[in-house]
Protein backbone atom coordinates (compact mmCIF):
# COMPACT_ATOMS: atom_id res chain seq x y z
CA UNK A 1 0.00 0.00 0.00
CA UNK A 2 1.40 3.42 -0.96
CA UNK A 3 2.11 6.15 1.56
CA UNK A 4 -0.55 8.41 0.00
CA UNK A 5 -3.18 5.71 0.42
CA UNK A 6 -2.07 4.89 3.93
CA UNK A 7 -1.92 8.49 5.07
CA UNK A 8 -5.08 9.39 7.03
CA UNK A 9 -7.18 12.26 5.73
CA UNK A 10 -8.05 14.72 8.42
CA UNK A 11 -11.49 16.34 8.62
CA UNK A 12 -10.02 19.85 8.36
CA UNK A 13 -8.43 18.94 5.04
CA UNK A 14 -11.77 17.71 3.68
CA UNK A 15 -13.54 20.85 4.84
CA UNK A 16 -10.90 23.10 3.34
CA UNK A 17 -11.05 21.22 0.04
CA UNK A 18 -14.83 21.61 -0.13
CA UNK A 19 -14.70 25.28 0.86
CA UNK A 20 -12.01 25.98 -1.75
CA UNK A 21 -14.47 24.90 -4.42
CA UNK A 22 -16.93 27.56 -3.29
CA UNK A 23 -19.32 25.35 -1.33
CA UNK A 24 -20.17 25.35 2.34
CA UNK A 25 -19.52 22.35 4.52
CA UNK A 26 -23.06 21.03 4.24
CA UNK A 27 -24.56 23.53 1.81
CA UNK A 28 -25.04 23.32 -1.90
CA UNK A 29 -26.24 26.19 -4.09
CA UNK A 30 -29.72 25.71 -5.48
CA UNK A 31 -30.35 25.91 -9.17
CA UNK A 32 -32.68 28.54 -10.62
CA UNK A 33 -35.45 25.98 -11.04
CA UNK A 34 -35.08 24.76 -7.44
CA UNK A 35 -35.24 28.34 -6.16
CA UNK A 36 -38.42 28.94 -8.15
CA UNK A 37 -40.02 25.75 -6.84
CA UNK A 38 -39.14 26.86 -3.31
CA UNK A 39 -40.99 30.15 -3.86
CA UNK A 40 -44.61 29.91 -2.69
CA UNK A 41 -45.69 32.94 -4.73
CA UNK A 42 -44.34 31.37 -7.91
CA UNK A 43 -46.04 28.02 -7.26
CA UNK A 44 -49.40 29.62 -6.54
CA UNK A 45 -49.10 31.92 -9.55
CA UNK A 46 -48.51 28.91 -11.80
CA UNK A 47 -51.57 27.22 -10.32
CA UNK A 48 -53.72 30.29 -10.98
CA UNK A 49 -52.48 30.51 -14.57
CA UNK A 50 -53.27 26.83 -15.13
CA UNK A 51 -56.77 27.31 -13.69
CA UNK A 52 -57.31 30.29 -15.99
CA UNK A 53 -56.21 28.21 -18.99
CA UNK A 54 -58.56 25.39 -18.01
CA UNK A 55 -61.37 27.94 -17.62
CA UNK A 56 -60.67 29.42 -21.06
CA UNK A 57 -60.40 26.00 -22.72
CA UNK A 58 -63.64 24.69 -21.21
CA UNK A 59 -65.56 27.88 -22.08
CA UNK A 60 -64.41 27.72 -25.70
CA UNK A 61 -65.19 24.01 -25.86
CA UNK A 62 -68.72 24.48 -24.47
CA UNK A 63 -69.36 27.38 -26.87
CA UNK A 64 -72.22 28.85 -24.83
CA UNK A 65 -71.33 32.28 -23.33
CA UNK A 66 -74.74 32.52 -21.65
CA UNK A 67 -73.83 29.55 -19.47
CA UNK A 68 -70.08 29.86 -19.12
CA UNK A 69 -68.23 32.88 -20.56
CA UNK A 70 -64.55 32.70 -21.40
CA UNK A 71 -61.88 33.91 -19.01
CA UNK A 72 -60.95 36.67 -21.48
CA UNK A 73 -64.54 37.94 -21.61
CA UNK A 74 -64.73 37.86 -17.80
CA UNK A 75 -61.51 39.86 -17.45
CA UNK A 76 -62.78 42.39 -19.98
CA UNK A 77 -66.03 42.77 -18.04
CA UNK A 78 -64.01 43.08 -14.83
CA UNK A 79 -61.92 45.98 -16.13
CA UNK A 80 -64.95 47.63 -17.74
CA UNK A 81 -66.69 47.52 -14.36
CA UNK A 82 -63.66 49.13 -12.76
CA UNK A 83 -63.42 51.85 -15.42
CA UNK A 84 -67.12 52.71 -15.19
CA UNK A 85 -66.95 52.64 -11.38
CA UNK A 86 -69.92 50.31 -10.88
CA UNK A 87 -67.81 47.36 -9.76
CA UNK A 88 -65.66 49.53 -7.52
CA UNK A 89 -68.73 51.03 -5.85
CA UNK A 90 -70.27 47.61 -5.29
CA UNK A 91 -66.99 46.26 -3.90
CA UNK A 92 -66.50 49.17 -1.50
CA UNK A 93 -70.08 48.88 -0.27
CA UNK A 94 -69.63 45.20 0.50
CA UNK A 95 -66.24 45.69 2.15
CA UNK A 96 -67.49 48.50 4.39
CA UNK A 97 -70.39 46.36 5.61
CA UNK A 98 -68.11 43.37 6.01
CA UNK A 99 -65.62 45.28 8.15
CA UNK A 100 -68.37 46.62 10.40
CA UNK A 101 -69.88 43.19 10.99
CA UNK A 102 -66.48 41.53 11.37
CA UNK A 103 -65.24 44.09 13.91
CA UNK A 104 -68.44 43.86 15.93
CA UNK A 105 -68.27 40.05 15.86
CA UNK A 106 -64.65 40.07 17.08
CA UNK A 107 -65.51 42.44 19.93
CA UNK A 108 -68.45 40.35 21.14
CA UNK A 109 -66.39 37.16 20.77
CA UNK A 110 -63.67 38.72 22.95
CA UNK A 111 -66.23 39.55 25.65
CA UNK A 112 -67.69 36.04 25.56
CA UNK A 113 -64.22 34.49 25.72
CA UNK A 114 -63.14 36.70 28.62
CA UNK A 115 -66.24 35.70 30.58
CA UNK A 116 -65.73 32.03 29.72
CA UNK A 117 -62.07 32.14 30.77
CA UNK A 118 -62.84 33.89 34.06
CA UNK A 119 -65.66 31.70 35.37
CA UNK A 120 -66.95 28.17 35.00
CA UNK A 121 -70.44 29.52 34.42
CA UNK A 122 -69.12 31.57 31.50
CA UNK A 123 -67.42 28.51 30.01
CA UNK A 124 -70.63 26.49 30.26
CA UNK A 125 -72.62 29.35 28.75
CA UNK A 126 -70.22 29.72 25.81
CA UNK A 127 -70.18 25.99 25.11
CA UNK A 128 -73.99 25.83 25.26
CA UNK A 129 -74.55 28.85 23.02
CA UNK A 130 -71.91 27.64 20.56
CA UNK A 131 -73.57 24.23 20.35
CA UNK A 132 -76.91 25.91 19.70
CA UNK A 133 -76.02 28.65 17.24
CA UNK A 134 -72.79 27.63 15.51
CA UNK A 135 -74.52 24.97 13.32
CA UNK A 136 -77.22 27.49 12.42
CA UNK A 137 -76.52 29.08 9.02
CA UNK A 138 -76.31 32.84 9.33
CA UNK A 139 -78.42 33.41 6.26
CA UNK A 140 -81.26 31.51 7.99
CA UNK A 141 -81.51 34.43 10.43
CA UNK A 142 -81.97 36.94 7.64
CA UNK A 143 -85.82 36.87 7.70
CA UNK A 144 -85.79 37.53 11.44
CA UNK A 145 -83.20 40.29 11.13
CA UNK A 146 -85.35 41.94 8.46
CA UNK A 147 -88.30 41.92 10.89
CA UNK A 148 -86.23 43.16 13.82
CA UNK A 149 -84.04 45.75 12.08
CA UNK A 150 -85.86 46.47 8.82
CA UNK A 151 -84.51 46.59 5.27
CA UNK A 152 -81.28 48.33 6.13
CA UNK A 153 -77.63 47.71 6.69
CA UNK A 154 -78.30 46.81 10.33
CA UNK A 155 -79.96 43.57 9.20
CA UNK A 156 -76.89 42.54 7.23
CA UNK A 157 -74.53 43.50 10.06
CA UNK A 158 -76.58 41.37 12.45
CA UNK A 159 -76.17 38.21 10.36
CA UNK A 160 -72.49 39.02 9.86
CA UNK A 161 -71.99 39.17 13.62
CA UNK A 162 -73.60 35.76 13.92
CA UNK A 163 -71.28 34.40 11.21
CA UNK A 164 -68.15 35.67 12.96
CA UNK A 165 -68.99 35.36 16.64
CA UNK A 166 -69.17 31.65 17.31
CA UNK A 167 -66.20 30.52 15.23
CA UNK A 168 -63.89 33.12 16.78
CA UNK A 169 -65.15 32.62 20.35
CA UNK A 170 -64.95 28.83 20.16
CA UNK A 171 -61.43 28.77 18.71
CA UNK A 172 -60.16 31.42 21.10
CA UNK A 173 -61.56 29.66 24.16
CA UNK A 174 -60.16 26.32 22.99
CA UNK A 175 -56.79 27.99 22.42
CA UNK A 176 -56.76 29.45 25.93
CA UNK A 177 -57.54 26.06 27.43
CA UNK A 178 -54.74 24.39 25.47
CA UNK A 179 -52.00 26.80 26.59
CA UNK A 180 -49.18 24.79 28.14
CA UNK A 181 -49.15 24.48 31.93
CA UNK A 182 -45.44 25.35 31.81
CA UNK A 183 -46.26 28.68 30.17
CA UNK A 184 -48.87 29.38 32.81
CA UNK A 185 -46.45 28.60 35.64
CA UNK A 186 -43.76 30.82 34.10
CA UNK A 187 -46.24 33.69 33.93
CA UNK A 188 -47.24 33.19 37.56
CA UNK A 189 -43.60 33.02 38.64
CA UNK A 190 -42.96 36.36 36.98
CA UNK A 191 -45.88 37.80 38.89
CA UNK A 192 -48.11 38.31 35.88
CA UNK A 193 -51.79 38.68 36.73
CA UNK A 194 -54.94 40.00 35.16
CA UNK A 195 -54.60 41.72 31.81
CA UNK A 196 -50.79 41.38 31.72
CA UNK A 197 -51.11 37.62 32.20
CA UNK A 198 -53.66 37.39 29.37
CA UNK A 199 -51.64 39.56 26.96
CA UNK A 200 -48.21 38.02 27.64
CA UNK A 201 -49.09 34.37 28.26
CA UNK A 202 -52.58 33.34 27.13
CA UNK A 203 -52.88 35.28 23.87
CA UNK A 204 -49.40 34.34 22.49
CA UNK A 205 -49.91 30.71 23.53
CA UNK A 206 -53.38 30.53 22.01
CA UNK A 207 -52.67 32.71 18.96
CA UNK A 208 -52.60 29.84 16.41
CA UNK A 209 -56.16 28.92 17.44
CA UNK A 210 -57.20 32.59 17.57
CA UNK A 211 -55.89 33.21 14.06
CA UNK A 212 -57.65 30.09 12.77
CA UNK A 213 -60.91 31.33 14.26
CA UNK A 214 -60.42 34.74 12.67
CA UNK A 215 -59.84 33.12 9.26
CA UNK A 216 -62.94 30.95 9.60
CA UNK A 217 -65.02 33.90 10.80
CA UNK A 218 -63.82 36.02 7.89
CA UNK A 219 -64.75 33.34 5.35
CA UNK A 220 -68.18 32.79 6.95
CA UNK A 221 -68.85 36.53 7.03
CA UNK A 222 -67.82 37.01 3.39
CA UNK A 223 -70.10 34.30 2.05
CA UNK A 224 -72.95 35.40 4.33
CA UNK A 225 -72.65 38.98 3.09
CA UNK A 226 -72.84 37.98 -0.57
CA UNK A 227 -75.85 35.75 0.11
CA UNK A 228 -77.63 38.51 2.07
CA UNK A 229 -77.03 41.06 -0.66
CA UNK A 230 -78.38 38.64 -3.23
CA UNK A 231 -81.65 38.63 -1.27
CA UNK A 232 -82.21 42.32 -0.60
CA UNK A 233 -79.04 44.23 -1.44
CA UNK A 234 -80.83 46.92 -3.40
CA UNK A 235 -83.74 47.33 -0.99
CA UNK A 236 -81.34 47.99 1.86
CA UNK A 237 -79.60 50.64 -0.18
CA UNK A 238 -76.31 48.74 -0.10
CA UNK A 239 -75.96 47.69 -3.72
CA UNK A 240 -72.95 45.51 -2.92
CA UNK A 241 -71.32 42.71 -4.87
CA UNK A 242 -74.17 40.31 -4.20
CA UNK A 243 -76.69 42.69 -5.70
CA UNK A 244 -74.29 43.44 -8.58
CA UNK A 245 -74.20 39.73 -9.42
CA UNK A 246 -77.97 39.34 -9.06
CA UNK A 247 -78.76 42.39 -11.17
CA UNK A 248 -76.48 41.34 -14.03
CA UNK A 249 -77.95 37.83 -13.91
CA UNK A 250 -81.42 39.31 -14.48
CA UNK A 251 -80.07 41.20 -17.50
CA UNK A 252 -78.39 38.00 -18.79
CA UNK A 253 -75.04 39.81 -18.71
CA UNK A 254 -73.18 36.67 -17.66
CA UNK A 255 -69.64 38.03 -18.14
CA UNK A 256 -70.45 40.71 -15.55
CA UNK A 257 -71.85 38.02 -13.27
CA UNK A 258 -68.56 36.17 -13.49
CA UNK A 259 -66.70 39.45 -13.05
CA UNK A 260 -68.51 39.92 -9.75
CA UNK A 261 -67.63 36.38 -8.69
CA UNK A 262 -64.03 36.96 -9.78
CA UNK A 263 -63.92 40.06 -7.56
CA UNK A 264 -65.06 38.00 -4.58
CA UNK A 265 -62.34 35.42 -5.31
CA UNK A 266 -59.60 38.02 -5.79
CA UNK A 267 -60.49 39.80 -2.58
CA UNK A 268 -60.41 36.50 -0.72
CA UNK A 269 -56.95 35.73 -2.11
CA UNK A 270 -55.78 39.22 -1.21
CA UNK A 271 -56.92 38.98 2.40
CA UNK A 272 -55.52 35.48 2.86
CA UNK A 273 -52.09 36.09 1.33
CA UNK A 274 -51.41 39.73 2.18
CA UNK A 275 -53.06 40.08 5.58
CA UNK A 276 -53.49 36.78 7.38
CA UNK A 277 -50.29 35.31 5.92
CA UNK A 278 -48.22 38.35 6.98
CA UNK A 279 -49.72 38.26 10.48
CA UNK A 280 -48.99 34.53 10.65
CA UNK A 281 -45.35 34.99 9.60
CA UNK A 282 -44.71 37.85 12.02
CA UNK A 283 -46.30 36.10 14.99
CA UNK A 284 -46.63 32.32 14.86
CA UNK A 285 -43.70 31.82 12.49
CA UNK A 286 -41.38 34.19 14.36
CA UNK A 287 -42.29 32.64 17.71
CA UNK A 288 -41.35 29.18 16.45
CA UNK A 289 -44.86 27.79 16.89
CA UNK A 290 -45.11 26.61 13.28
CA UNK A 291 -42.93 24.38 11.15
Amino acid sequence: MSEAAAKPVHRDEVVNTVEDKGYGVIEKPLSVWERLLDNGVFRKSVMLILLALVWEAYARWSGNPLLFPTFVATVQAFFNGILTGTLLHATWTSISLLLQGYAAGLLIAALFTAFASATRVGADLLETLTSMFNPLPSIALLPLSMIWFGLGNASIIFVLIHAVLWAVALNTHSGFRSVSLTWRMVGRNYGLTGLRYVCKILIPGAFPSILTGMKIGWAFAWRTLIAAELVFGSSSGSGGLGWYIFQNKNMLDIPNVFAGLLTVILFGLLVENLIFRVVEQRTIGRWGMQI
